[in-house]
């Protein structure tokens, strides 16, 4: 008789995998929301992993700010060629164009808020039903409320009152025309989850998570790259800094933190170690205790 041995990381991309075919039987028009970050790159493989040989359900859809990191706008590209899958992308600077939305003035000013704008445009344009994103529970107290199958209204907000119950695994998507549903295939898993299956599976990630020497400055006590896309003034010094970045978005709100790990064991062992979430370097969580909650409501993913 034969002896299979699953460990916690085989039970953990089971489930996503069937999430994943869970979106593909119930939808008509899905679609996967790619940011270049390390969970969206986690969901591409698990997606490969779900649909292979044939092509995916659904397209890739990046919104772009146009303050994003070139390494991972470098990555986008290499990997859709790569995978051969229709990529969709959604733009900010359009929405700014075209009058939709106002860029933010200050110091501080970033552009991530704007990307509900440009998103739920690209919802409708498109006739989405399910967006697949790759938030996660132990990000943020927000997330940690919703479920898999997240429900939207016509307006594309959401309302942690009104969630679905998902009892043994049944996910619920029916909606009515016009809503859509937000689905988190590894909103179970942890960073170091991530990390471990990233190790296990050897996905190749944008350079910007491995350290690196960077000019930076100091914003808010945080380590920020020095770019064109902050504002920065006389009072910013700028000063180099070996550092890596624990998630990506937007430059203008996106921290680093200081670090020698080269590799993915060293950065196992450094988020083992830390007491501060990776979303502990995004300064647009920072702006009130519900700002994750009131950006949700509002139609952020």
């Amino acid at each position: 008789m034969s002896t299979y041995n699953f460990d916690y990381l085989d039970e953990l991309e089971a489930e996503a995998i069937h999430i994943l075919r869970e979106v593909a039987g119930q939808f008509e028009k899905p679609a996967l929301l790619f940011s270049g970050g390390k969970d969206s790159i986690t969901l591409v493989r698990l997606a490969e992993k779900a649909f292979r040989p044939g092509k995916f359900p659904f397209p890739l859809v990046h919104i772009d700010t146009g303050h994003n990191f070139q390494e991972t706008i470098d990555y986008r590209d290499k990997m859709v060629e790569r995978i051969g899958e229709r990529l969709i992308v959604g733009s900010v600077q359009e929405s700014i164009d075209q009058g939709k939305v106002v860029e933010q003035k200050g110091k501080n000013a970033s552009r991530n808020a704007l990307q509900t704008v440009t998103l739920l445009d690209t919802i409708a344009k498109y006739e989405f039903d399910a967006c697949i994103g790759g938030a996660r529970r132990d990000e943020e107290k927000a997330r940690a409320k919703e479920r898999i199958f997240s429900v939207r209204d016509e307006f594309g907000q959401w309302d942690p009152k009104r969630q679905r119950p998902e009892l043994w695994n049944i996910y619920n998507g029916k909606i009515h025309k016009g809503e859509n549903v937000r689905v988190f295939p590894i909103s179970n898993w942890t960073e170091l989850d991530v990390w471990n299956y990233i190790r296990r599976e050897n996905i190749e990630l944008p350079s910007i998570y491995f350290s690196h020497e960077r000019d930076v400055i100091t914003r808010n006590g945080q380590l920020m790259a020095a770019s064109p896309f902050l504002n920065m003034d006389d009072e910013d010094l700028v000063f180099k800094k070996q550092v890596r970045f624990r998630t990506v978005g937007d430059m203008s709100c996106t921290a680093a933190v200081e670090s020698e790990a080269t590799l993915i064991d060293d950065i196992i062992s450094e988020i083992s170690a830390s007491k501060i979430s990776e979303r502990g370097a995004r300064l647009d969580d920072k702006v009130s205790e519900a700002a994750m909650e009131d950006r949700k409501k509002g139609g952020y993913f």
